[in-house]
């Protein structure tokens, strides 16, 4: 009975953290990059424009603090 409340117990505290803002400062961010061949030129679609990868990427908020003291 007790390792049942425990399971529960631990889900919830997991479920709690999930929901805190912490989690949420992340943005999504896409960064394209021109494709390059083999031979180091880029490669050209049939318009004539230079053909590119994109992916998506999380960014985080920077968080600022104060110094650490150096040691004397």
């Amino acid at each position: 009975m007790t390792y049942i409340k425990q399971t529960i117990l631990s889900i919830a505290l997991l479920m709690g953290l999930a929901s805190t803002p912490a989690f949420a400062e992340a943005q999504l961010k896409e960064v394209c990059k021109d494709t390059v061949g083999k031979d180091g030129k880029p490669i050209k679609n049939k318009d004539g424009s230079v053909k590119q990868t994109c992916k998506k990427i999380k960014v985080h908020k920077k968080l600022e603090g104060t110094e650490v003291p150096v040691k004397k």
